[in-house]
């Protein structure tokens, strides 16, 4: 970084769709000349890419951005995201911030920084989310997490969920195209990546705004990408798994033995004022039918609990549901209230404390079913790719998912991460696995030393 070179500094909230979009926004200030320094120093221009999922969102937003403004008073002060999304006035009127970029325009965004510096004057570009028709398509060639890539196939919600406000931030569902997607899958294969994450708002909404093409197409076209090993899918409703769907699953080679479907409660009447689309029975029924098809497959799910008029009954019924369905993991969410959303008028709200009892007593269910689920794998051979080093016990292991969802760590150099291991479970976990280094599947092509070759030569014979 040169002495002259200016300066963008990145702070994201919120969710992984949000994570890839500041990626996406760094690659564009990249290709301006910027160089990225930390959120907590000193930077020309500051980007919040904010949140507004729940109203503590909105409080940690606003708190970030006043954090900006005050670190460096001259610096241009960008607000993105779904909280910009929704409120551009209100954020305009936080005293030192310059720009509001709605989930739209953002391929702007660095001209529109050129355009405050020269005028000194804030204002927003946010245009009303809901009418827009195209998706807005990024290319992120690299991340900076380089053992896995993300791949953001699709923007928008057609649910209307009524505990959710994302539809009226981030507008209804608009599908990559095809070509676009298969495109940066090959740039990331190309760049190194053994797995990418199929990514979106809604991600197995993907193709419903498309003709004649489907998550399923997708998949079969994706199976085709060189140097590809591993394609997961971030998150599907049971609604939206197809026989055509399980089909395509069945067939790959590539697509990751785990499905993350998202629950929420397990009874008629709480689903019902949800607006979730879908009966327990056809739930379980679509679990029972993709687990016929794929008998080994991890499913992880998500469950709220505490929602306005959810019983004990109606809690006890949600509970007996998910030990019923054995998921592999399960993520519990006490229900927190969004303003503007028709959950949040409901005059039935549950007290914070029954809350946290029964967040604690799900968050139980959730470790035993997790634990049940590893003990599977024990004495098994899974292929993992390891994300980092951690302490585990008191030992450097690197620690990384199966594809199917297990985390395992074991022994191993650091120079592994990324690549696709071989490694046996010797010990089952409900939070990690251990396991040990059998063979290396892969490896980088840019280690050519005589040291390194000998050690990808002694690993690759196990």
């Amino acid at each position: 970084m040169t002495a002259l070179q200016r300066t963008v500094a990145f702070h994201t909230l919120g969710c992984k769709v949000n994570f890839y979009d500041t990626e996406a926004v760094w690659r564009l200030f990249a290709d301006a000349g910027y160089g990225q320094v930390d959120f907590a120093g000193r930077a020309d221009v500051y980007v919040i890419n904010t949140c507004t999922v729940t109203n503590e969102g909105d409080r940690k937003s606003r708190q970030m951005i006043r954090r900006a403004v005050r670190q460096s008073p001259d610096a241009v002060v960008v607000v993105m995201g779904c909280y910009a999304q929704m409120a551009p006035g209100e954020i305009l009127e936080i005293d030192g911030v310059d720009l509001v970029v709605g989930n739209q325009d953002r391929m702007r965004i660095v001209d529109l920084v050129d355009r405050v510096q020269a005028e000194r004057r804030p204002f927003h570009t946010v245009a009303p989310i809901l009418s827009q028709k195209e998706f807005e398509d990024f290319d992120v060639p690299l991340f900076a997490d380089r053992t896995r890539a993300s791949l953001k196939i699709e923007d928008g919600c057609n649910h209307f969920c009524t505990f959710c406000i994302i539809p009226y931030a981030r507008g209804l569902v608009r599908s990559r195209k095809p070509e676009s997607v298969l495109r940066q899958a090959r740039r990331l294969a190309d760049a190194g990546y053994r797995e990418i994450v199929l990514t979106g708002i809604h991600t197995g909404g993907y193709g419903e705004d498309l003709t004649d093409y489907s998550l399923a197409d997708l998949l079969r076209s994706l199976e085709g990408v060189g140097g590809l090993h591993r394609i997961r899918i971030s998150s599907i409703e049971a609604s939206e798994i197809t026989e055509d769907l399980i089909d395509a699953l069945a067939s790959s080679n590539k697509v990751c033995r785990h499905l993350h479907i998202p629950l929420q409660a397990a009874h008629p009447e709480v689903l019902r004022r949800m607006n979730r689309h879908y009966t327990i029975e056809q739930f379980a029924d679509k679990l029972a039918r993709v687990r016929r098809a794929l008998p080994e497959l991890a499913v992880t799910s998500d469950v709220i609990v505490g929602f306005p008029g959810e019983t004990d009954e109606y809690f006890e019924a949600t509970a007996a549901f998910v030990e019923s369905q054995a998921f592999a993991q399960l993520h519990v969410f006490p229900y927190s209230r969004r303003t503007g959303t028709p959950a949040d008028r409901f005059t039935d709200q549950v007290p914070e404390a029954v809350k946290r009892q029964r967040v604690a007593r799900m968050i139980g269910v959730a470790q035993r079913l997790s634990a049940a689920y590893a003990r599977r794998w024990r004495g098994r051979t899974l292929q993992v790719i390891p994300e980092e080093v951690k302490v585990v016990g008191q030992e450097d292991m690197l620690v990384g998912h199966a594809d199917n969802y297990l985390l395992v760590a074991f022994r191993g150099d650091a120079r592994l991460i990324g690549e696709v291991c071989e490694v046996r479970v010797t010990e089952a976990g409900a939070e990690v696995s251990l396991g040990e280094l059998r063979s290396v599947l892969t490896r980088r092509q840019d280690d050519a030393t005589p040291e390194v070759e000998g050690m990808w030569q002694n690993l690759a014979r196990g």
